[in-house]
């Protein structure tokens, strides 16, 4: 398949790590900050075919690993109103609560539907006058323009009963985040494509200047992997911090400018919590105050007072953060799995303890 297949070419794909090897002299740890991006990176062994001077670690770029668990917490509560149908992608049921999860209150009754875009969720809401329909809207910059879409349409429509519960974070202050904490061993990093093909990259260019590292945008497949992976080594070798683009078929620097203005239009930054690391300074985004009449969290007061506690064991922001690997968790495989997960880096299929799991022998 175009554009697929050529992307999955072995021998291409050996060719730029061999390049790797003759090119490399120091040591380097260099970070992915998408979970997409880490899912195929375990999945084609990439990381274990590259030189042992360098090491990649896997950063918050998992939508679902970063959702506070008191975030999880409020929607559950939502979910289990009578007066409420709550609507969130598939993803996000199976995530745990500090109790349970969206599927055990969709098992007693609860009015909790799958729905494959935010528009589905207005529909809903046109058909349900007498309910409130409550979309979970988490994600980073990927999502929010068919978010912010969906708010938009249900004010232009008049709905009353629609709501969004947003828990959406931003990739700089992440990065900068990160990069500001003295254990940080991250010398590159790869960007994603899908944040960078709405945001474009010129975010990105003062945190290079600024922190003296390179940021190679990048993509998915096997060859892009490598290419991007071999782009953040040549800067690095060659003492350089710029921000290269090794997604041109689908990333330009100023990315999609009507995607950006309806993220302005119904969104503002604001402080967020990332789940594992914590409150990161205006690192995410909340509605604006012309839409906050379809803020959940402020339609139903009562869920703003849940606070809850991280699991003790589960060692998911250290592995977010890049300071450890997720078989390094003496938990891992064993009280955690899939099936059971302790956190959500085990629950969702973009998750770096999945990835392992699931492509790796324990231990």
């Amino acid at each position: 398949m175009k554009y697929v297949d050529e992307y999955r070419d072995e021998s291409a794909v050996r060719r730029v790590l061999d390049d790797i090897r003759l090119s490399i002299k120091g040591s380097w740890t260099i970070m992915e900050i998408c979970g997409g991006q880490t899912h195929n990176l375990v999945r084609f062994g990439i990381d274990e075919m590259l030189p042992k001077e360098i090491e990649l670690v896997h950063g918050p770029g998992c939508p679902v690993c970063v959702t506070p668990l008191e975030l999880i917490d409020k929607a559950i509560a939502l979910a289990a109103r009578p007066d409420v149908i709550f609507t969130s992608y598939g993803d996000m049921l199976r995530v745990p609560g500090s109790r349970e999860d969206l599927f055990a209150v969709k098992a007693r009754g609860g009015q909790v539907r799958i729905v494959y875009s935010p528009l589905d969720a207005v529909k809903l809401a046109k058909e349900n006058p007498n309910k409130t329909v409550v979309f979970f809207a988490i994600g980073f910059e990927t999502t929010a323009p068919a978010n912010a879409m969906a708010v938009v349409q249900a004010r232009q429509l008049g709905l009353k009963n629609f709501a969004v519960l947003v828990s959406h974070v931003t990739v700089p202050p992440a990065i900068t985040a990160i990069l500001s904490s003295p254990a940080s061993r991250v010398r590159g990093f790869l960007a994603a494509g899908h944040v960078c093909t709405v945001m474009g990259y010129w975010e990105y260019e003062p945190l290079a200047e600024q922190f003296g590292v390179p940021i190679v945008v990048t993509g998915f497949e096997p060859l892009d992997l490598a290419e991007g992976i071999r782009q953040c080594l040549l800067q690095l070798e060659a003492g350089k911090h710029q921000v290269v683009n090794a997604y041109a078929r689908s990333v330009r620097r100023e990315g999609n400018r009507a995607a950006q203005d309806i993220i302005r239009r119904v969104f503002e930054p604001c402080d967020r919590a990332w789940r594992g690391i914590g409150l990161i300074p205006m690192s995410g985004y909340r509605l604006r105050d012309e839409f906050g009449d379809m803020d959940a969290e402020g339609r139903f007061p009562e869920v703003q007072a849940i606070a809850v506690q991280e699991n003790p064991v589960c060692i998911s922001g250290l592995v977010l953060q890049g300071l450890k690997k997720p078989h390094e968790c003496p938990a891992f495989g064993k009280e955690c799995t899939p099936q059971h997960p302790l956190g959500a880096t085990m629950v969702s299929s973009e998750g770096a303890c999945a990835a392992y799991f699931k492509y790796r022998a324990l231990g």
